[in-house]
């Protein structure tokens, strides 16, 4: 009895041994683990997700017709685009867009053969945007909603002084391509169009009934933050 217990001794502390060198190896891969996966969390935190930009971009409206409308031609100008990108995750963001310009809005119709409206035009809309990285060349793309808004400018450009306000709600779609000049700005290029009603300053003789794309050619810049 007292050799196997001799001999039993040394196989119980070999296995006390094992497990006292086991057991700290496992501890230490898991606080390395963890301290991987915190040093990831915090370099993403700490990457820029948010960055402001302005653009310059030129509405370009194609003539409509319909409804005794033959046709509704908008002038040709440009415009300032201002917008806010926060990036949820390192691919896809949420944006905010603030846009202006000023034009002529001009309508032939059976009635008014010089009917012009000098319009003040507003772009208010939010979208997702989703990014690729290749180095230094990002393209992304862009879909939401929104709202074009059309204020009439009392003036000499304009003919009809019983026009009033258009807000016409409508989806934003586009695409593009960003380049970072460094880790703070980039320089970006991009096709938005945006689909809506023409619009008719509530006027019914300027009804055309017709939905139409604007579309809207921007360059700009953007800073991270």
């Amino acid at each position: 009895m007292r050799v196997a217990g001799m001999i039993g001794e040394p196989e119980s502390k070999a296995r006390d041994v094992e497990r006292e060198g086991i057991f700290p190896s496992m501890k230490k891969m898991m606080l390395v683990g963890a301290l991987l996966m915190l040093g990831s969390a915090v370099g993403y935190a700490q990457e820029s997700r948010q960055d402001i930009s302005i653009s310059g971009f030129a509405p370009l409206a194609p003539d409509v017709r319909g409804n005794g409308v033959n046709p509704m031609s908008t002038t040709i100008t440009t415009g300032i685009l201002t917008s806010y990108r926060y990036m949820v995750t390192p691919r896809s963001a949420l944006e905010l867009n603030y846009g202006f310009a000023q034009n002529s809005i001009k309508y032939l119709t059976s009635s008014i053969k010089n009917g012009e409206v000098h319009a003040r035009q507003q772009e208010i809309t939010g979208a997702y945007v989703y990014t690729l990285n290749f180095k230094r060349y990002n393209p992304f793309a862009e879909i939401g909603v929104g709202g074009m808004i059309f204020t009439p400018i009392l003036d000499n450009g304009t003919h009809q002084l019983d026009a009033r306000q258009n807000t016409n709600i409508g989806g934003l779609f586009g695409g593009g391509l960003a380049y970072e000049l460094s880790p703070s700005f980039d320089i970006r290029a991009e096709y938005r169009g945006f689909l809506l009603k023409a619009p008719d300053f509530g006027k019914t003789e300027f009804k055309s009934n017709r939905y139409y794309v604007m579309s809207m050619p921007t360059i700009g810049i953007a800073y991270h933050f």
